[in-house]
């Protein structure tokens, strides 16, 4: 597999690359990113290999990161249709103004035009509502992106980072009001952040939206670089390295053992274990470094079997909250010890066994 291995963003036609190029580390307005020609390579060395679908939001780097990605496809002229641009609203970059962030209307049109004017371009391939905001109506929200896309300054649209029932709320609305709906969903997935096997993705599955994944890596834990001996101590160039607990590192050990048999990095395994999952369908890696963006790459080229991934999932099962435990053990009191769609039950032992014990 490799970044030409492109993929339909759930219930559409738009194809992307399996590895979505992240831009929030370009700019070093926060302190901890690339410099704009170290951005620039990262993109170039990107671009090359195939891949087509760049991420960035509205207040990454204060709006650098827009600008860099916009200013280096003009400078390298870039056929503009040949890629997919993906940015965000939400964040507010005017501090003491209350409509320069969230979901309103006034604010999805005045950042839309800030970031194509920051991005060099008349339109956006994919329009993501960065955060779920509570004091703005979902149909509101769905009407402006509704009639962005209408205008043409819309290709798609999609959500991150908001509650399933939201999300499910606001796909039935554009339903059944005619209006574009979402067709992608962000959400925080990694073998230490698996809760969005909840209730996210399996309502992205059945909404249509196509899973894409952010902090894949949880902030570079699952890179392999933190170990039992350096706990706590200062690796990162951006944060002390947190403290953490032996569950976390029992998964690492079984990255790196796998990382050994196949001669892969440890961050690899980890991105491909996500590249496995159902209604994956495309990463978001980070590169703040030509270095990282090559190590990341890696992960296309990664076969896992099911042993492999049955091996990462075991100790890295999630506690889900309310109903799903429930619903997994009430499953068998519903298919009577039968197999449905390959799926078995048993007879629990609160049910008959038998048709003559039924009253």
């Amino acid at each position: 597999m490799d970044l030409t291995n492109y993929r339909t963003l759930g219930k559409s036609g738009l194809r992307v690359s399996p590895l979505t190029l992240g831009t929030m580390t370009f700019g070093e307005e926060w302190g901890w990113g690339s410099s704009a020609e170290d951005s620039k390579a990262i993109l170039k060395s990107y671009m090359q290999q195939g891949g087509n679908i760049i991420d960035t939001a509205n207040f990454y780097t204060k709006g650098h990161s827009e600008k860099i990605i916009g200013d280096y496809l003009k400078e390298s002229g870039t056929r503009r249709d040949s890629m997919v641009l993906s940015t965000k609203f939400f964040g507010n970059l005017y501090p003491g103004d209350p409509n320069a962030g969230g979901t309103s209307r006034k604010n999805i049109v005045n950042s839309l035009e800030n970031s194509l004017r920051r991005l060099r371009t008349d339109y956006i391939d994919l329009y993501w509502m960065h955060a779920f905001d509570e004091f703005t109506p979902i149909d509101e929200t769905m009407s402006a992106l509704n009639d962005l896309v209408r205008s043409g300054k819309l290709r798609y649209i999609a959500v991150s980072d908001t509650p399933a029932w939201k999300v499910a709320q606001a796909q039935m609305l554009a339903k059944f009001r005619g209006w574009a709906g979402f067709i992608g969903l962000q959400t925080e997935y990694s073998l230490l952040e698996r809760t969005s096997e909840g209730e996210l993705i399996p309502m992205a599955q059945e909404m249509g939206l196509g899973v894409m994944p952010w902090s894949p890596l949880k902030q570079g834990i699952l890179t392999g670089k933190y170990n039992r001996e350096n706990n706590g101590q200062r690796l990162s160039w951006r944060h002390a390295a947190p403290d953490l607990p032996e569950a976390t590192f029992v998964i690492i050990d079984r990255l790196k053992v796998l990382a050994e048999e196949k001669q892969e990095a440890v961050s690899a395994i980890a991105l491909a274990w996500i590249l496995a999952k159902p209604g994956i369908a495309s990463i978001v890696i980070g590169a703040r470094t030509m270095a990282q963006l090559s190590q990341n790459l890696q992960s296309l080229n990664v076969t896992l079997t099911e042993a492999d991934i049955n091996y990462l999932d075991e100790v890295s099962e999630p506690i889900l909250n309310f109903p799903i435990p429930f619903m997994r053990a009430a499953y068998h009191n519903g298919m009577g010890g039968v197999t449905i769609n390959g799926k078995s039950s048993v007879v629990p032992s609160l049910l008959p066994r038998h048709i003559d014990e039924v009253y």
